[in-house]
């Protein structure tokens, strides 16, 4: 789905937001990014959303080498996408129906497919019965929903949310997390960036930390089975704690804990 190789972004004056970071995002993925300000979470953002240009590096977005994708090609990639802001970004004198629609008619799509698809994702987000109000009408959670509507009417592939808790309290900010927790359960990729540490332990979700511009730490990575060109012996199952020898007796290399192959590869015996 999103792969980073070896990308580097400095900007004209010097701020070097990211550097040779390596990112793979797999299809149906939910993953948080997490960092503190200035770490280059919005700069990864753009360099996804093809808003800024890497220095130096390949990214592929959906099966699509972005770096050099053509400018006039770059709307077609955005269709992929829905995309979610921290400000909502409503238009004031539209009513909820008609500021979701407006990303369905800006695509030209049937005035009859927009009303049936609105109106359903408006229910999906527990919202139907405030299609005819305008924004400012609605409270600060209520408006977020929407900005999800409008993000998810043309059915993306990616949902990106840029801090989509940051203006609203913490009950609704826990009940947005689920909302996109749900719609990642239908298929979708969802990447949401956001500072708040507690709302992300509270979901089991891969976490990609960002400092000055690397990635420190990456959850999912930790995940992923470890194939090593080694079988498991009776003189493998010696050297090990007796508890993780048990555990792996009867699997393969390629199937072992990574506590259980650290074991093995740095020697450790059942002392340790």
């Amino acid at each position: 789905m999103i792969q980073f190789k070896n990308v580097s972004k400095t900007y004209p004056n010097g701020t070097h937001a990211l550097n040779n970071v390596n990112i793979n995002i797999g299809k149906g993925e939910f993953v948080f990014i997490v960092g503190a300000s200035g770490a280059g979470k919005s700069t990864f953002l753009k360099l996804i959303m093809k808003e800024e240009q890497p220095t130096s590096g390949e990214i592929t977005v959906n099966g699509i080498n972005t770096t050099t994708m053509k400018r006039r090609k770059v709307p077609y990639l955005r269709r992929t996408m829905g995309i979610v802001f921290q400000d909502f970004r409503l238009i004031d004198k539209m009513t909820v129906f008609d500021n979701v629609a407006f990303a369905m008619r800006v695509i030209g799509a049937r005035p009859s497919a927009v009303k049936k698809r609105v109106l359903y994702i408006l229910g999906l987000v527990g919202l139907k019965d405030k299609a005819k109000c305008r924004p400012a009408e609605l409270s600060g959670g209520e408006q977020q929903r929407v900005s999800l509507a409008r993000a998810l009417v043309n059915n993306p592939s990616l949902i990106i949310a840029d801090e989509p808790t940051g203006n609203i309290d913490p009950e609704m900010s826990f009940e947005i997390i689920e909302l996109l927790n749900e719609i990642n359960k239908r298929g979708t990729t969802i990447i949401v960036v956001t500072h708040e540490h507690e709302l992300v332990h509270k979901f089991k979700n891969r976490v990609i930390e960002i400092s000055d511009g690397k990635v420190i730490s990456d959850s999912g990575i930790l995940s992923e089975k470890v194939e090593v060109p080694i079988e498991i012996s009776q003189e493998d199952l010696a050297q090990i704690p007796e508890d993780i020898a048990e555990e792996i007796s009867d699997v393969s290399a390629a199937e072992l804990s990574e506590e259980a192959l650290r074991a093995i590869v740095q020697g450790e015996d059942e002392e340790e």
